[in-house]
């Protein structure tokens, strides 16, 4: 049967609101939202039509070739397309309570129970399909759901957040994503509530969909919660593909926890922009983990801001690229205050001709003394083809801290290989040991397993012998 072509870029751009002052007016006709976040959208208009796309001059853009993407040929769909919404890997591991016995050859990580999702948010093409909360968590106050609802409802505690974390003027994808954000979602955990339940957003797109959606989160002083953040769908190489153009904002209160996943598993023909920054203020404690999979392109920057005394981040990453995908994660660890603690791990395994950057820095302000501030970068190339470049960077004022950073780039040991296949395992079984155990520094960081027994389900299912 013959494949139906893909669409072309006019076909794309005609379906829906175009990315230009026209286009943001018939979007703010079709929407309803507080008129204070309308005023933000045309500022971002306004900043987009004064820039152009980055180019290789810029320090985070200058191995990125974005030579081959056309803004004009995508728009926001009308309505989202025919199909069903596909279905997301961190929803189905926490709710199955499925193992990943095939990866950890030595049973360390058994069957989960199944565990019940506190609320779902999920989108296709730029629609809400799914908002859910459980009743009981919204009579304590916690908020959340559509970001249209939340913030009109929470204006006061939510409004100097909105686009308040994340620098919405740096660049046209950053403007782009402020002035047309759309399907967002909103997260309000009010002071000294805990969530023992973790919370789910899903955002999906069809293949040549275009995805824009904006994530806050905002946990009040004491607060304790866990939110997982995926994204799937889209179109293969070769395909009309699909674009994705989002941000991601955290501010954790004094004292207060929270567990942060973000997984992109897009398909291997979407283009992927994304800014996110979380603000930890004194005492307050983030794990954030990150798992980058899918795909055509990636170029995200992910940076974590330590504002009050004895604040504490993680952050941890999970890479693997294929085919001929190029993703980029620019990483800042940026201690403000004085006595904070901040610890980055990021891994990434690479095979076929793919590509991947790492570009990493700890920032100590003058006055933030005592810090502790520790990056590491870890790659390993399974084929001959694949590139990595690994940057780690220090940036330090202050004259009492203890900052180090590591990084490594290399290929699998053949030794291991062979030793694995002596004993029995084919080459491709010997390929998805090693890699493994490559991974498992990160796996081990990761308190949430049905999380850890995902990403590791995911990479493993990628991996093919070692070239």
């Amino acid at each position: 049967m013959p494949t139906a072509p893909a669409p072309s870029s006019s076909t794309l751009a005609s379906a829906g609101h175009r990315f230009d002052r026209e286009g943001l007016a018939a979007f703010l006709r079709a929407g309803r939202e507080p008129a204070w976040v309308s005023d933000l959208r045309q500022s971002g208009i306004e900043v987009l039509e004064s820039l152009g796309l980055p180019d290789r001059h810029s320090e985070h853009w200058m191995r990125t070739d974005l030579r081959l993407f056309k803004p004009s040929a995508w728009a926001l769909r009308a309505e989202p397309a025919g199909g069903a919404l596909p279905a997301g890997l961190l929803a189905e591991a926490i709710t199955s309570g499925e193992s990943s016995s095939e990866c950890f050859p030595d049973d360390s990580c058994r069957p989960s129970a199944a565990t019940p999702l506190a609320g779902r948010f999920a989108s296709l093409d730029g629609h809400v399909v799914t908002n859910e909360l459980d009743p009981s968590l919204a009579a304590r106050g916690v908020r959340f759901g559509a970001a249209e609802e939340v913030l009109e409802q929470h204006e006061q505690e939510l409004r100097p957040h909105w686009f308040g974390v994340i620098d919405s003027r740096c660049d046209y994808f950053a403007a782009l994503h402020a002035a047309f954000h759309r399907a967002s979602v909103v997260l309000y955990v009010p002071p000294r509530v805990r969530l023992v339940e973790p919370l789910h957003v899903l955002a999906a797109i069809s293949a040549g969909g275009v995805d824009t959606s904006h994530v806050l989160v905002v946990l009040g002083e004491g607060a304790e919660a866990t939110l997982l953040t995926e994204t799937a769908g889209g179109g293969a190489s070769g395909t009309a593909g699909g674009l994705h153009c989002g941000g991601t904002e955290i501010v954790v209160g004094r004292g207060a926890l929270l567990r942060m996943v973000n997984l992109q598993n897009w398909n291997t023909g979407v283009w992927h922009f994304a800014r996110q920054k979380a603000m930890v203020h004194a005492g307050g404690r983030l794990q954030w983990t990150l798992g980058a999979l899918g795909s055509r392109l990636s170029q995200v920057a992910q940076d974590v801001a330590l504002v009050g005394r004895e604040a504490e981040a993680q952050v941890n990453g999970v890479m693997f690229t294929e085919g001929r995908q190029h993703l980029v994660y620019n990483t800042l660890q940026h201690h403000e205050a004085p006595a904070c603690r901040s610890d980055l791990l990021y891994k990434g395994a690479l095979q076929d001709r793919s590509r991947l950057v790492w570009r990493g820095m700890i920032k100590v302000d003058k006055g933030a003394q005592k810090t502790d501030g520790y990056q590491r970068n870890d790659n390993l190339m399974l084929s001959n083809e694949s590139r990595s470049d690994s940057i780690p960077g220090l940036e330090i004022e202050a004259d009492d801290v203890r900052c180090t950073h590591g990084s490594t780039s290399g290929r699998v040991d053949a030794e291991q290989v062979f030793y694995a296949q002596a004993r029995g395992l084919s080459a491709d079984e010997a390929a998805r040991l090693v890699v493994t155990g490559f991974f498992q520094q990160v796996f081990d960081r990761i308190t949430i397993p049905p999380v850890r027994e995902a990403l590791a389900r995911a990479v493993c299912s990628r991996i093919r012998r070692i070239s």
